[in-house]
């Protein structure tokens, strides 16, 4: 009974807690059976004088217990609120809302542009939507006493690594004050954007062709079941028309290989020229070089040329990225005049400076071996593929 009356008060006491409380009020209990076995000898001063003093204990005694429970109750509580808030899930978004009127400052690169937005991509990979205005002022960082450049709005591509600094708005984007970038991640952004929008258009012309591919496919299906029920009309061109079937089925197959293949290059040819020490000069050894991989390039089919300019660890990082892209241009200046290789055909030129060394920059020989420009033939891949043929082994009777 006394434990149920504790377990009242606060049922998520444990068992110790209900017993400790539950001794106390069980002593109360036999101090009141004794109070009242006496309690018709109460006339007595004595008799009267202990039954207060046995009072006073026992209302001491139930207090103790009443007061226990009540004390220990946030503490069950707030156990109880600690454990269901440890067991909550929760959902990170990748998506950040920014509060209106709340100011911030984000660095990251644009992985999306619209007319009058763009999507920046933080370290955490958190997006934020930042909002272009009439006040939004776009410029890349200035250098030691000069000024940063102006730029429009449309400069800003997708892949370029920038600060943007403003406020939120009314949709939980934020609204660009500020937007600075560096001129050699700008030259790197429209690298890229020159890389892709081509990608992109080949991809949208092969999704055209697989569509019409499928039609096709759904064609041959429809045309396959008649021959199918020709076939066992015919009692014996059955097995025929399963192997013209097969034969139809797998061309399609190898025409989607073909098409999906239209956007990968794979290295066919590849050549190193090396350059002296802080010269960007081809010498003749280098020339015979590129002479042999520009033939092999005219007489692929479907080809580009990927150029990319590295350099030794002697001197700074930015005059060895400098010197490298230099390196790149000279190569690609050669190809074009000597050779006439059209300019569509030569992937934008990157410099790397001193990074992806192929050989120790603390050795002579391996430091030559890093001063170099990589040329490589890249094929497309769907175009080199045979093309499917459809055999068929016999004709119906």
């Amino acid at each position: 009974m006394s434990t149920s009356l504790v377990r009242l008060v606060n049922p998520t006491f444990s068992k110790s807690v209900c017993r400790s409380a539950d001794n106390l009020i069980q002593e109360f209990i036999v101090e009141l059976k004794i109070f009242r076995r006496g309690q018709g000898c109460a006339s007595r001063p004595k008799i009267r004088s202990e039954f207060r003093i046995m009072n006073a204990k026992t209302l001491r005694s139930m207090a103790l217990a009443f007061g226990l429970a009540l004390a220990l109750s946030p503490l069950a509580f707030g156990q109880n609120s600690t454990q269901t808030a440890n067991n909550a899930p929760t959902d990170a978004s990748r998506a950040r809302s920014v509060s209106s009127g709340q100011k911030m400052k984000i660095k990251g690169v644009v992985v999306k542009r619209d007319a009058d937005t763009f999507t920046v991509r933080d370290l955490g990979g958190v997006d934020t939507v930042v909002r272009l205005t009439d006040r939004t002022s776009v410029k890349s960082n200035g250098g030691f006493l000069r000024g940063g450049t102006n730029y429009g709005q449309t400069n800003i591509l997708r892949g370029l690594n920038l600060e943007v600094e403003g406020h939120g708005g009314s949709n939980g984007e934020l609204e660009a004050d500020r937007v600075r970038f560096n001129d050699t991640d700008m030259r790197t952004a429209r690298a890229v954007e020159s890389r892709a929008t081509p990608l992109e258009d080949r991809a949208t012309a092969s999704e055209g062709r697989l569509s019409e591919v499928e039609q096709n496919a759904q064609k041959l299906s429809g045309q396959l079941d008649e021959l199918a029920a020709v076939s066992n009309a015919a009692r014996g061109g059955a097995k025929a028309a399963q192997e013209t079937a097969d034969a139809a089925v797998a061309g399609v197959n190898a025409t989607n290989d073909r098409i999906s293949a239209l956007d990968d290059y794979v290295p066919q040819e590849t050549a190193a020229v090396n350059f002296r020490v802080g010269s960007a000069v081809l010498n003749p050894e280098a020339k015979t070089k590129l002479d042999e991989i520009a033939t092999k390039a005219l007489n692929a089919k479907g080809y580009v040329l990927e150029v990319t300019g590295f350099a030794d660890s002697t001197g700074s990082t930015e005059r060895n990225r400098l010197l490298s892209q230099r390196r790149a241009d000279a190569v690609i200046r050669y190809l074009v005049e000597n050779h006439q290789i059209p300019l569509r055909r030569i992937v934008t030129p990157y410099g790397f400076g001193e990074s992806n060394p192929v050989a120790d920059n603390k050795t002579r020989a391996g430091r030559e071996q890093n001063r170099r420009v990589e040329v490589k033939v890249l094929v497309n891949k769907g175009l080199t593929q045979p093309a499917p043929t459809v055999n068929s082994s016999g004709s119906g009777q």
